[in-house]
Order: structure tokens, then C-alpha cells, then sequence
């Protein structure tokens, strides 16, 4: 009885693993699109 459970909660695991992996590598995740200016002073810069 035991045995049934462990191997039916592994299965369990290994297809929401498996389903996991599979909607990562499909989903189209869209890139930030947000603009970010950062004003640099010029002494950072050597002359």
C-alpha cells in the first residue's frame, strides 16, 4: 500500500516537472520594455 503511494506521488512530481519544463521552453515571456536614464557624472570617466 505504501509502495502505490510513493510511486504514484512520484509520478505526480515528475509530470508537473515534466509540464513545468515544457511551458517554460514554450511561453513567449515578453522583454522589459521599461526605459531606465541614469545620469552619469564625468568624473567617473578618465581623461
Amino acid at each position: 500500500m505504501m509502495a502505490k503511494i510513493l510511486l504514484a506521488t512520484l509520478l505526480v512530481l515528475v509530470v508537473l516537472l515534466l509540464g513545468g519544463g515544457v511551458i517554460l521552453a514554450f511561453w513567449d515571456i515578453p522583454a522589459p520594455s521599461a526605459t531606465v536614464e541614469k545620469v552619469i557624472p564625468d568624473a567617473r570617466f578618465s581623461k
